[in-house]
């Protein structure tokens, strides 16, 4: 055997072995993921993208399927940025591709339906090719088609009785929360601003909430919240609207035309660009 030969045997093993040592680990990539929302706003973006990155350093399996799907649900919460969207969407998609996740009966897996949400109403896109994929995407086409039709009549904390039918000719955003919620009470200063901002073209905000009036009242002690807070005690409310997580946010033309939907946290900018859809002018 040549000495060139030798040597490149020899360089390819010491790579093979350095960048089995360099690469990060499920562990610490779980660590990451617990610390993200600790992180500044203005630096979370780019500590996104590098776990994005590094998920995708792992070995195909169901682990890698879950740290990417982890990372979806905390990326959706405020404005990472279109190219940080895109990446995280493009890490699950990888996963996925190499580890399927099967069915269980008729359910369609939480990792099909969560990039499902972020292609369709966060902008990202999927060159996944699964009938799973496809399933999930139908399921919130009918999903909009539900929430189109709905209508209800709810109660505030002052017991007026609220019906979203009657508000025909304003441009409603309908937002379910909850005092628990850390990404909700983030989200409630801005509603706060948008309400009385835009009150006078028409805007209506809806802030329900599945808890007791009660605690709900204790959680705003006597502090003024712009938006109508109305009480859902039993739920059905909620699954008219297909609630699986909150915060959540459905924007309505003045015809009643479902026109947007935020599937998570959104910030001043991110309303504002869902509200843009409407005839509402800064």
């Amino acid at each position: 055997m040549s000495v060139r030969r030798m040597f490149l045997i020899v360089s390819t093993f010491l790579f093979a072995v350095s960048a089995v040592h360099s690469q990060v680990k499920p562990s610490q990539i779980e660590n990451q993921l617990r610390g993200l929302r600790s992180v500044p706003t203005d630096k979370r973006p780019a500590a996104t993208q590098k776990i994005a990155m590094d998920i995708r350093t792992l070995p195909a399996g169901i682990q890698k399927v879950e740290l990417a799907d982890s990372l979806v649900h905390l990326m959706t919460e405020g404005d990472a940025g279109n190219e940080v969207v895109q990446a995280v969407a493009d890490t699950l998609t990888g996963a996925l591709k190499e580890s399927p996740v099967p069915a269980k009966k008729d359910k369609v897996p939480m990792p099909y339906m969560d990039l499902a949400k972020v292609v369709r109403y966060e902008g990202a896109t999927s060159a996944l090719d699964d009938p799973l994929y496809t399933k999930a995407t139908e399921m919130l086409q009918e999903n909009e088609a539900d929430i189109q039709k709905a209508d209800f009549t709810l109660t505030d904390l002052k017991n007026k009785k609220v019906t979203l039918s009657a508000l025909r000719g304003k441009v409603v955003l309908v937002n379910f929360w909850a005092t628990w919620c850390a990404p909700c009470r983030l989200e409630m200063a801005d509603l706060d601003v948008l309400q009385r901002y835009f009150e006078p073209q028409g805007l209506v905000i809806l802030s329900i909430t599945d808890e007791d009036g009660f605690k709900v009242s204790q959680f705003f002690g006597g502090n003024k919240f712009s938006p109508d807070v109305l009480l859902d005690p039993n739920g059905k409310v909620h699954q008219q609207f297909h609630i699986t997580g909150i915060p959540n946010t459905f924007l309505f033309g003045r015809d009643g035309k479902l026109l947007s939907v935020a599937i998570d946290q959104r910030t001043r900018r991110q309303f504002l660009a869902m509200l843009s859809k409407t005839d509402l002018h800064p």
